[in-house]
């Protein structure tokens, strides 16, 4: 299962609505949202492309009952987790959570295949050494909103455990492939 992961897209509505669009037509089936949407309005151009999207909000919260009354009108399209996410995608067990510090002590734990974090608006995929002797993904997309950092996102594929980071709007242009 491939799917796309983005974070921090603090209103940017059209970029957002841009890497999911680059994101299914590489074959994404589903969206992982890591946190500062702020605006609930900013996820309605991104769900016009018809894939589900599992989002948290950061610690730019904006309206959580807009978020609340999205996702119960989206009939399961948008699913909003609040502050932290806890999901089975691909067969794989997934952490979704803001801050990058906190996606680095959950991939520690090794209870998770990989753990998508976002807030440094720095673009990162790596494998991290977990407690149980083995090895963790830990995924920040970056910003897609550019802000102070090139505008990212990640396309990840779950069944090979690949990831790839992506300079938004310039395919190709900045990949960093990495796989297991």
């Amino acid at each position: 299962m491939k799917i796309c992961i983005v974070s921090d897209s603090h209103d940017r509505a059209d970029a957002l609505a841009h890497a999911v669009r680059e994101a299914k037509a590489q074959g994404a089936e589903a969206v992982i949202h890591c946190g500062d949407l702020i605006g609930a309005q900013t996820i309605k151009p991104a769900l016009a492309h018809g894939l589900p999207i599992h989002l948290i909000h950061g610690n730019n919260v904006g309206d959580t009952q807009a978020l609340h009354r999205q996702s119960r009108a989206s009939g399961g399209q948008l699913q909003y987790h609040g502050a932290d996410a806890r999901l089975e995608l691909g067969g794989r067990r997934v952490f979704v959570v803001h801050y990058d510090d906190y996606g680095y002590a959950m991939a520690c734990t090794g209870d998770w295949a990989l753990v998508c974090c976002g807030h440094s608006h720095q673009a990162e995929a790596r494998r991290i050494t977990n407690v149980k002797g083995a090895e963790t993904w830990l995924l920040n997309p970056g910003t897609v909103a550019g802000l102070a950092a090139p505008a990212t996102w990640a396309l990840g594929d779950l069944a090979a455990m690949q990831f790839e980071v992506r300079a938004l709007g310039r395919e190709g242009a900045f990949k960093a492939s990495i796989s297991a």
